[in-house]
């Protein structure tokens, strides 16, 4: 049996490869570190290209002008810790097109890392547009991120020195806790500020109840009835004035907050004028006790011209922390996908040969993507649409699952409101179970028609038989 020759068809002569475009010619790559950073722009605008500056104000200033004097339009920087937010905050005062990538995106090759080379290596990807930015909030924003995630950490910091009260109080067997759901509340500052000051019958004390306890001043007093010892009222004490003195940071961070505030712009109405007054809560339990002291809601009202408050799972807090982080420009994210996408909700497919080996969504640390995590785990339990839309993905693909896929929901709403400027209507869950039956219903009528068959009710056929 003779083989058959098979001829193959000579390749096609491999054509030249042209140079890849310089996207941003007039680029420069900055490699930062506490004490110095590194500098590098184009070999043809120095003779010097690649130069090490100081961190010291006058340093810095030094650097903008020597980038200025070559022509240096954009600059990329790693963000690294919070050494970078001085050279940023310089170099978009002096006009130039400032870019904080993720250190994750310039990593250098093995076997080659040093300041220079890492300058270097951040300036070519850079000048060819390798290189995404991370987004930042525009000018307006940012004070009020600063303010707010101080505060945060202020509150974070002040959390610790009421378990010190709680324990010095058990310690002393002054079963406060008990009784009281919070101790930090009305009455039960009023109780150990008394203790502090040297009361000890615990008849006085419960005398402190407010209208609004569930327990009995006689309960009140049963459980004020303590071994007051010296060195546990002392703990207390401390603890206290603690707990005080970061009341009072607080509170004077409130006060720059609303001073900021104070300084936007009021967003005009659908027709050109004021906006329509704010309406009553809709949501009754979505006060948070942390919130801040000056009327939050109505100042978010003004600056966006939407009551983001509205929304199921969000209060004051929450919507506060998710646009000092956002913003309220939208126009960055094309379509809430992008916007869901950025906040990590959006589940990320990993494809190699075809086949999707990953479907997960990533973990990142993003802290409007916490708010709307928490805002789904609030309205589980609810009567509302989301919480209907989470009960029943809960029942099929888990909690956990729906809790993200909630999550996402809630992006849509903010996203939606915010760009289009549209209001949130409530359906409730009962409307909500009754379209869900109906797209079930028809996507099952569909599906019989498909196999030549058709879906009748119940009732019908009763009557028919």
């Amino acid at each position: 049996m003779s083989k058959r020759k098979v001829t193959r068809k000579r390749a096609a002569p491999e054509s030249k490869w042209a140079e890849l475009p310089r996207i941003n010619p007039d680029a420069a790559g900055l490699d930062i570190h506490q004490a110095e950073i590194w500098a590098c722009v184009p070999c043809d605008r120095t003779e010097e290209p690649i130069r090490c500056f100081g961190t010291c104000t006058p340093d810095l200033h030094a650097l903008a002008d020597w980038l200025q004097a070559c022509g240096i339009k954009t600059v990329a920087m790693e963000c690294t810790g919070v050494y970078w937010i001085p050279i940023f905050e310089i170099l978009e005062e002096r006009g130039l097109e400032v870019h904080v990538v993720n250190a994750r995106h310039v990593k250098n090759v093995a076997g080659r890392k040093d300041d220079i080379c890492d300058a270097q290596w951040i300036q070519t990807l850079h000048s060819y547009g390798l290189l995404g930015s991370s987004f930042l909030p525009d000018a307006t924003w940012r004070p009020l991120r600063a303010y707010w995630r101080h505060r945060m950490g202020l509150i974070e910091h002040r959390a610790p020195h009421i378990q010190h009260m709680q324990k010095a109080l058990q310690q002393m067997n002054v079963q406060l806790t008990q009784v009281l759901k919070d101790i930090t509340g009305v009455t039960g500052m009023q109780i150990i500020r008394a203790i502090v000051a040297g009361e000890r019958n615990p008849i006085t004390l419960a005398q402190f109840r407010d209208c609004r306890c569930l327990h009995s001043t006689e309960s009140i007093a049963k459980a004020l009835t303590g071994n007051y010892r010296d060195e546990h009222v002392f703990a207390l004490k401390q603890a206290l004035a603690l707990y005080d003195f970061y009341t009072v940071q607080i509170a004077e961070c409130d006060a720059e907050m609303e001073r900021q505030y104070n300084k936007m712009q009021d967003v005009p109405g659908p027709d050109g004028g004021p906006l329509p007054p704010l309406g009553p809560r809709t949501n009754k339990n979505s006060h948070c006790k942390n919130a801040p002291a000056f009327d939050l809601r109505a100042h978010l009202y003004r600056v966006t011209g939407v009551d983001l408050v509205a929304i199921p799972g969000l209060e004051e807090n929450g919507v506060q922390t998710i646009l000092s982080e956002t913003g309220t420009d939208m126009s960055p994210w094309p379509t809430y996908k992008h916007f869901g996408s950025w906040l990590g909700l959006a589940p990320r497919n990993d494809i190699s040969g075809g086949k999707v080996l990953r479907s997960k969504t990533p973990k990142q640390h993003n802290r409007a993507s916490q708010m709307f995590r928490i805002g789904a785990q609030s309205v589980i339990r609810s009567d509302t649409a989301l919480g209907a839309f989470c009960r029943r993905l809960a029942a099929r693909i888990g909690t956990e699952q729906a809790i993200v896929a909630t999550a996402y929901k809630i992006a849509r709403i903010f996203y939606t409101m915010l760009k289009q400027r549209v209001s949130f209507q409530e359906m409730g869950a009962n409307e909500y179970e009754r379209r869900y039956r109906q797209r079930v219903i028809a996507r099952l009528s569909k599906k019989a028609l498909t196999l030549g068959y058709r879906l009748v009710p119940q009732e019908t056929e009763a009557v028919a038989a």
